[in-house]
């Protein structure tokens, strides 16, 4: 991770080496804690963030479910991301805003421990690698379960949940894979551990259903609206593992990950990426540098605080 100059936390700007937590913190302890992946990109008109609102009230859901009340509102937030890259300068970067229990008691339940709010920006590639946005990458279905949604609500994109996602792509990386798939309880494809899945077959798209238990994904939605305005059926309905193992293509989504092929899961060779999955990803990487009007509105151009060179 490359060091910028600000992180905001609290309402104020610090430097990046100042923006220290207490060693007691809740959120240390239990996960106790909501974030978001944001990116902004480089484009003709200067840094363009993908999304941020609908990431911003994402991220209050999340605090809600939890239980957790977020001292800044969704514009207050939206303000201070955009403020935040125009300070560091960056001309594309991730985002991860994060809220979560800070130091005072120590129990299980926050009781009056403060809320942390801080928002990190730094440059960052592709999550996965270039080659494997170019040539997809090698998956395997994980041993672990993707934990239900009667365990955790996994519409609350919470710190704690990624223990679950932690194990699972440790696990497919010391099997030789770069990703893991989880199943449901019931046997059910879910979604990557940082992803959502798609698969294709006789040229319909179908993906997961929200009911599976899974992150109601930004990307998720941003490729089913893409996929349909380019004339794709996309179908939500509940899939198994063979699903994948015969489809004619295979991609996963996330804001991270962007538009990632996948060209095997479980040494089952789907091959290299497939005509839809191209389409879909370049009208995705076109729309984020602001190359297609098409869905623009997506965009939110943050002005330069610098001038041109600096």
């Amino acid at each position: 991770m490359q060091a910028t100059e600000k992180i905001w936390r609290n309402g104020e700007f610090v430097d990046w080496a100042d923006a220290t937590v207490h060693i007691g913190a809740h959120g240390l302890h239990y996960g106790s804690g909501v974030f978001e992946g944001i990116r902004a990109y480089e484009t003709e008109r200067g840094p363009a963030v993908f999304r941020l609102r609908d990431h911003m009230q994402r991220l209050h859901l999340s605090a809600r479910l939890i239980h957790m009340e977020l001292p800044y509102s969704v514009d207050e937030l939206v303000d201070a991301t955009r403020e935040l890259v125009s300070v560091n300068g960056l001309p594309s970067c991730y985002i991860r805003p994060i809220a979560f229990y800070g130091f005072r008691e120590l129990g299980v339940p926050p009781r009056d421990n403060p809320v942390e709010v801080a928002i990190m920006c730094w440059p960052w590639g592709a999550y996965l690698g270039e080659e494997a946005m170019k040539k997809g990458v090698r998956a395997k279905i994980s041993s672990w379960r993707r934990m239900p949604s009667t365990v955790i609500p996994h519409a609350a994109k919470a710190t704690g949940i990624y223990l679950n996602s932690m194990l699972a792509v440790i696990e497919a990386q010391k099997g030789g894979y770069e990703e893991a798939i989880f199943l449901t309880e019931h046997g059910f494809v879910a979604d990557c551990s940082g992803e959502n899945i798609f698969a294709v077959r006789d040229g319909v798209i179908y993906t997961p259903g929200l009911d599976t238990g899974i992150l109601h994904g930004i990307t998720r939605d941003t490729i089913i609206q893409m996929a349909a305005d380019l004339g794709y059926p996309v179908v939500e309905k509940g899939l198994i593992r063979s699903d994948l193992y015969v489809a004619d293509e295979l991609f996963m989504t996330g804001t991270a990950a962007e538009v990632t092929p996948v060209r095997s899961v479980d040494d089952y060779e789907i091959g290299d990426p497939g005509p839809i999955t191209v389409a879909i990803q370049s009208a995705y990487l076109d729309t984020v540098a602001g190359k297609s009007e098409r869905w623009s509105h997506w965009l939110d151009v943050v002005p330069s605080s610098r001038p041109a060179g600096a």
